[in-house]
């Protein structure tokens, strides 16, 4: 019997700072072969690498992350892929935790009122008769 294979830790592989990856610079620093990444595309929606013009798959850093989430799931704490596409959706959930609701500060109040004030004395200005009779000699 072959001994089991054994995977690195999502922790040994480092990321070089880019903004864009190609699919084999991805399954090289993953350890895994680029139809392993192709095939979860299909499988995790929140990994969508964008498209360059040429139809070429461009990783961004934090699909690279998710990429190593994934192996970590999948391979060292033995998820399914199932189960590590639910495990991925509730870390995405926020926190059920109910936040304060976000009252301006009474200093911002202030200056509420005096911008309602200086509107209503521009809406009075606009609402006002005219006075004298306007000068429209331009006109010919």
């Amino acid at each position: 019997m072959a001994p089991k294979k054994k995977f690195s830790k999502a922790s040994e592989i480092v990321i070089p700072e880019r903004l864009y990856f190609r699919i084999g610079e991805v399954a090289r620093l993953c350890r895994l072969p680029a139809y392993v990444l192709r095939f979860w595309e299909t499988e995790f929606p929140q990994l969508k690498p964008a498209k360059s013009s040429t139809g070429q798959r461009m990783y961004r850093h934090r699909d690279v992350e998710l990429v190593v989430h994934i192996r970590q799931l999948l391979y060292a704490e033995g998820f399914t892929i199932a189960g590590a596409r639910q495990q991925l959706k509730a870390e995405a959930k926020p926190a059920k935790a109910q936040s304060a609701l976000p009252f301006p500060p009474a200093a911002r109040t202030d200056e509420l009122k005096q911008v309602r004030r200086a509107l209503r004395e521009i809406l009075a200005l606009l609402k006002a008769p005219p006075r004298g009779k306007p000068d429209f000699g331009w006109l010919g």
